[in-house]
């Protein structure tokens, strides 16, 4: 349903995000520097759907909820997913096709 968080200094309530938690975990290559191991404490993978994108607002929503995010990966942007493309996998678009995925238009 959103959540309250703070913005430049002023309080700001999210827009509704769908969340959806990933089991099993998603595989991913390590992180380099890799992230702290906290041995006694468990971590959850999590898929959370915006509709808005406000500077570090997944930090923020986690943590006000009580899950503080350790690692943050971009999947998609409106059509555009990552689907199976690796790290340094490259993938040319034509303008016409990339403003079309990403609902855009001249």
């Amino acid at each position: 349903n959103g959540v309250n968080i703070r913005i430049k200094k002023r309080d700001y309530r999210t827009r509704p995000t769908k969340a959806k938690m990933l089991n099993p975990f998603p595989t991913l290559p390590d992180r380099d520097p890799p992230i702290r191991v906290r041995k006694s404490i468990p971590d959850s993978w999590i898929e959370l759907r915006l509709t808005e994108g406000k500077n570090r607002q997944v930090r923020r929503m986690c943590a006000t909820v009580g899950f503080p995010v350790l690692r943050l990966v971009r999947a998609a942007i409106e059509n555009l997913t990552l689907g199976d493309m690796q790290p340094g996998d490259v993938r040319e678009w034509q303008a016409p096709e990339l403003l079309r995925a990403l609902k855009l238009r001249l």
